[in-house]
């Protein structure tokens, strides 16, 4: 008898079905697994992402039975929890991850914590031991503190993490990670599973609940009182910045932002979580702040009286280790703040005005104040013209080495290639390095949430398995990752996993055969690159063919062997793309350092000077800190 037929007998014959619940609520009893694979089907899960391991066998099973939902298996923990990463960051919703215990719950981690560090909403689902055989130390249990402890490891990274000892608290469990994992400030839960509860049957009634209600959670606005008072400041201001964050691309508010923006004239810098906010080619942004900011963003942020900051925590990549007049100066401007998390409001700059809520509905309330304050807006056409020449004028800097023809290649001649071949609204996974501190530089973004950097975290490997998940999620899409050579090693199989599944992007590997960034820190301070560059024993410069690699994996791959021939081999990799193939493009590059007209407060940890005391600055005798030059930390090349 199939369900349908089920349905009928037992709306006919029972009493018990209740209004508002669906006929496929039977007083029946079905396998765990399957209850929960239909709980992720009613919540329109169509991806999920994992590895097996004997723990999650009953969820394999079930899962093979779904009409609905595709398993994507991978070789290594770490690409599932990242490739779901890139999918959430795309579709905006939870993703779910299915994880072995032990090993299997270790080697996920990495991903989980960079989604949690940059607001990533995912579900993450670990098999663990008999719930009868806590203590008692079966196959891999993790026992170090307390018996079946394992869902601790996950504790720090997580938003919660639970643990179902009783199954019949398994559907609310269920809808609060969920929940939990999309509203607020988004961000990874885990539920831990011993594994006989999934050969568990159960009473379908017993998820009832979970057929009813609403699964969004609504947004919270502004106090009303804060969007007035914010909305004066602004109207008030003489030289007012708009600082945006990755909050902004969490709320989906790039919209919102420009109306802002354009309504007071008001500049906009961003940080590197919040490339694309804006269009790097819109009048009023001005680029990118810190470490690798422009000098022209700065003299802007830096005189601010006013500035607003959205969805940020201002950070110390983005804002200069904290140096005062580098980025930012506290001395001579007012902050105000707005974020989904309280505890970000006022971390590291003071405020006037902190405001917790929603930044789409926020931006909103913002600027309706702002109207009847400033009915007639404002227009700054000095401003907007000393942006213009401002950007033209970095753009010519970098005319010459964009379109060099030596080889290998420069860092800036691959973007300049990149960003005339792919379509506008390709989506790019970066990496660690030039494909992430360079793209967000100078490679301009103009489609909102088209550009993905692991910020937070920063995390090497992230791009070659984000990508999976970001074309998962946007099949119709070109979708491309940016990364290094060291990027790429620290987890090739994400190659079997596209070939297994048909997921059809590209992979620019931008090949140093160097942990680039981190040899120019070392060369720069310690006149040395030990460590950091790769040799065989006999001392001989070693370098992996990565197209070689990807051909033994079953993928189309070109090494180019002058800079003339990559921008034809991305052609053609673009191309397999709309037929349905991964593609490989490798490009030997030079060792050329991404330029940094912030300072960052390692090197004087490295090297310090007579302003720096064991790490920390020293205070003049006014009483204030006086940042350091740091212009010629990263000149010339690391060959």
């Amino acid at each position: 008898m199939n369900r349908k037929h089920l349905a009928e007998h037992y709306r006919v014959y029972s009493n018990e079905i209740k209004p508002g619940i669906t006929e496929e609520i039977k007083m029946s009893k079905k396998l765990v697994s399957d209850l929960l694979v239909d709980y992720l089907e009613r919540r329109g899960v169509t991806k999920l992402f994992g590895l097996c391991g004997h723990t999650v066998i009953g969820m394999l099973d079930a899962l093979s039975r779904s009409e609905k939902i595709e398993y994507i298996g991978t070789r290594h923990e770490s690409v599932a929890s990242t490739a779901a990463d890139g999918y959430a960051r795309v579709t905006h919703k939870a993703s779910v991850v299915m994880c072995h215990l032990g090993p299997g719950l270790t080697n996920v981690i990495t991903g989980v914590a960079n989604a949690s560090l940059d607001s990533i909403p995912m579900v993450v689902i670990a098999g663990d031991v008999p719930s009868y055989y806590y203590g008692r130390h079966p196959h891999q249990e993790v026992q170090m503190h307390a018996d079946g402890d394992q869902y601790k490891l996950l504790e720090p990274v997580v938003k919660r993490a639970w643990r179902v000892d009783d199954v019949e608290a398994f559907p609310d469990i269920l809808d609060k990670a969920f929940r939990l994992a999309e509203s607020g400030r988004p961000g990874p839960v885990l539920v831990d599973v011993p594994m006989d509860m999934f050969s568990r049957e159960m009473d379908e009634d017993l998820w009832a609940r979970t057929h009813k209600g609403n699964l969004v959670t609504m947004r919270p606005a502004l106090d009303p009182a804060a969007a007035k008072a914010i909305a004066k400041r602004l109207v008030e201001a003489k030289n007012p910045v708009l600082h945006a964050g990755g909050g902004i691309l969490l709320s989906q508010a790039s919209e919102e932002l420009a109306a802002l923006a354009e309504y007071l004239d008001i500049p906009v810098s961003r940080t590197l979580a919040g490339q694309g906010c804006l269009s790097d080619l819109h009048p009023l942004m001005i680029g990118q702040t810190g470490f690798w900011g422009l000098e022209f963003t700065h003299s802007l942020t830096t005189n601010a009286d006013v500035i607003l900051g959205l969805g940020t925590r201002f950070g110390e990549a983005d804002s200069s280790s904290w140096y005062q007049g580098v980025t930012f100066d506290p001395d001579k401007t007012t902050f105000l703040q707005i974020d989904i998390d309280p505890m970000e409001i006022g971390r590291n700059y003071p405020v006037e005005i902190g405001a917790m809520g929603d930044l789409k509905i926020g931006l909103g309330q913002i600027l309706e104040e702002v109207k009847k304050l400033c009915p007639e807006g404002r227009n700054n056409p000095e401003l907007r013209a000393r942006i213009a020449r401002a950007k033209a004028d970095f753009k010519q800097s970098n005319a010459a080495i964009s379109s060099d023809s030596r080889f290998p290649m420069t860092p800036q001649r691959i973007l300049k290639d990149v960003k005339e071949v792919i379509p506008e609204d390709a989506v790019i996974f970066t990496d660690v390095g030039w494909n992430k501190n360079g793209v967000a530089q100078e490679f301009d973004i103009t489609i909102p949430g088209t550009i993905h950097h692991s910020s937070g975290l920063a995390t090497m490997g992230f791009g070659p398995s984000a990508v999976l998940g970001g074309k998962v999620a946007a099949p119709d899409k070109i979708v491309i990752n940016l990364t290094g050579d060291g990027g790429f090693g620290i987890n090739p199989s994400c190659l079997a996993t596209a070939v297994e599944h048909g997921i059809a992007c590209t992979w620019v590997v931008m090949n140093n055969s160097a942990f680039g960034t981190i040899a120019g820190l070392e060369n720069a301070n310690y006149k040395t690159k030990f460590g950091t560059v790769f040799y065989k024993p006999d001392g001989e410069r070693y370098t992996i063919c990565w197209a070689d690699v990807a051909k033994s994996y079953g993928i189309e791959s070109i090494c180019v062997n002058s800079a003339e021939e990559f921008k034809p081999a991305l052609e053609k990799a673009i191309a397999a793309n709309k037929e349905g193939r991964p593609f490989l493009v490798e490009a030997p590059m030079e060792n050329i350092v991404v330029p940094t007209p912030g300072c960052w407060n390692i090197n004087d940890i490295y090297t310090p000077n007579a302003l720096v005391k064991e790490g920390k600055l020293v205070k003049k005798e006014n009483g204030r800190y006086v940042a350091p030059s740091h212009s010629k930390s990263h000149d010339g090349c690391l060959n």
